[in-house]
């Protein structure tokens, strides 16, 4: 009887290297080809540019597909399909997944979604963010519920991860069906513009069988949609490098897990220097529009200010930035749209940006312009009052450093929303410019002065003097000063040194909650 003999640990390493070379090729250099032919780069190609030096750690090398079932046994694929591991980016442990599309369209399985969630168990035993590069056919129809099955034990963890590590995803390729949800349930999605990358619950086939209703891939799930239509989207991008580039700035501003601060970063922006100019910045007539952003770049340093959702709910502004080097988080009315009023989708925006600042201890500073909420049957009938309410319960859920700067206009539940003293902000200054009422002064001489108008013999001079007397008593912000409810007004250039010192001052900020499961936010 013959004896096994091992064989040399020379041959051993050789054949571990012809293995480790056949899973790095994924699908085979044909699919390689066809990917690239796509315009689209290969799972590791996407993780060597996200990583210091492209150098990346992975786990779970080999593992495979245990499916047998429509052919699957003779379709064994080291990695099945998405490559799993760590490495650095900026120096600081990200983990990271990347779906392989050369190897069965991408397509998740058990084995995929296993190795999908022990990524996300090792991020959340070291707390370090997660990115996942999203590039999938969907379930894989052959694993039949054992696809579905890993679909929500993905979920699971991205529930589990949420407001413990960040959590980013590029869309790097299509998404359909059960795979859109992962995604969606992360802190931000990058998406690519072009053909090859789209997202979808339903696609163009069956909302054509179901509704009679023809659209195309794009019209119905590109990334231009979904960036400035439903909001699903937090930064759109016009190339896979550009995706990748972005991840990498927007980690910058994010602390690796909920236990740490942001990162700090000296950016050689003095402090206590003035925000010269932005005065001129704000119209003296208060219904003229302006752009809020460029007073966010007289603020912030160096003008560096990271925009998200910029092409969706116009209407806000919200946004990361540092001041003295700190990072916080920026809420800020546009009156450049909608005159700065708050709507549905302004108010979904800011509450969800909110919330995200409050887990992971980012200050939230509100720049405030707005006119009320938007009027209307169609906002009532879609539910301002329970969108609406999200805001206000972000803003008062939050404990992190809060301050408020009122530059204009302040008026009724909108005033409340950007966050005022009894909703929980520690500091509220205002502009000379500022304007704090229940509402604006015609509207409130109307009601206030119905009776007097009707029966005044010239009722447009009575309504003209009325309004002068409201503005002058009201359209200012000492009123509101007198009674306690701004803690100073400042001089528009000064706006910078008083936030820094705010933010100096409130950073050993405690704040008491009660015990609970969670709260029920009008969702």
């Amino acid at each position: 009887m013959s004896m096994y003999e091992k064989p040399p640990v020379e041959k051993l390493i050789e054949e571990l290297r012809q293995l480790k070379e056949k899973a790095y090729k994924g699908g085979g250099d044909e699919r390689i080809q066809f990917q690239h032919s796509k315009g689209k780069l290969t799972a590791r190609e996407r993780l060597a540019l996200l990583f210091d030096d492209g150098k990346f750690n992975e786990i779970m090398t080999f593992a495979t597909t245990r499916a047998t079932e429509f052919g699957l046994d003779k379709q064994r694929f080291y990695g099945d399909g998405v490559v799993t591991g760590w490495g650095k980016v900026d120096g600081r442990t990200v983990f990271a997944y990347a779906q392989d599309f050369t190897v069965l369209g991408g397509s998740l399985g058990e084995t995929h979604a296993n190795k999908i969630v022990k990524a996300y168990e090792l991020a959340l035993k070291v707390g370090a963010p997660v990115v996942g590069i999203n590039d999938s056919g969907g379930a894989r129809i052959q694993e039949g519920a054992l696809s579905l099955e890993g679909y929500g034990a993905v979920f699971k963890m991205n529930v589990m991860a949420s407001g413990v590590i960040p959590q980013i995803t590029i869309m790097a390729g299509p998404a359909a069906g059960g795979a859109v949800y992962s995604p969606a349930l992360t802190d931000f999605i990058i998406m690519i513009k072009g053909d090859a990358y789209y997202m979808f619950v339903t696609g163009p086939e069956i909302t054509k069988v179901v509704l009679g209703e023809e659209v195309s891939f794009q019209d119905l799930g590109g990334a231009i949609v979904h960036a400035t239509k439903s909001g699903v989207v937090h930064f759109m991008v016009d190339s896979e490098q550009e995706a990748i580039n972005l991840t990498k700035r927007l980690l910058s501003y994010l602390p690796s897990n909920n236990m740490e601060e942001p990162p700090y970063i000296d950016t050689g922006d003095p402090a206590d220097r003035d925000a010269t100019g932005v005065e001129q910045i704000v119209p003296n007539d208060a219904a003229k529009p302006y752009n809020m952003r460029e007073i966010i770049y007289k603020i912030v340093d160096n003008g560096e200010f990271l925009e998200v959702h910029r092409h969706w709910a116009q209407n806000i502004i919200v946004g990361f930035a540092r001041i003295a080097g700190n990072v916080v988080g920026i809420v800020a009315n546009n009156p450049e749209e909608f005159g700065g009023s708050i709507d549905i989708d302004a108010a979904d925006k800011a509450a969800r940006f909110i919330r995200f600042c409050d887990a992971f201890n980012i200050p939230l500073i509100s720049l405030v312009d707005t006119p009320g909420y938007v009027p209307g049957t169609d906002q009532e009938y879609k539910g301002i009052i329970r969108h609406g309410a999200k805001m206000l319960y972000a803003f008062a859920e939050a404990t992190v450093p809060k301050i408020t700067v009122i530059v204009r206009k302040s008026y009724g539940g909108a005033h409340i929303a950007m966050s005022i003293k009894s909703l929980g902000a520690d500091l509220v200054y205002a502009w000379p410019t500022a304007e704090i009422a229940v509402t604006g002064p015609e509207g409130a001489v109307r009601i206030l002065y119905r009776r007097e108008i009707q029966q005044a013999s010239n009722p447009d001079e009575v309504l003209k003097q009325r309004i002068a007397e409201y503005r002058k008593l009201f359209a200012n912000p000492y009123w509101a000063a007198e009674k306690g409810l701004v803690d100073d007004v400042i001089e528009p250039k000064d706006t910078r040194r008083v936030i820094a010192a705010g933010l100096e001052m409130l950073k050993t900020k405690r704040e008491y909650r009660y015990p609970k499961k969670h709260g029920n936010i009008p969702l």
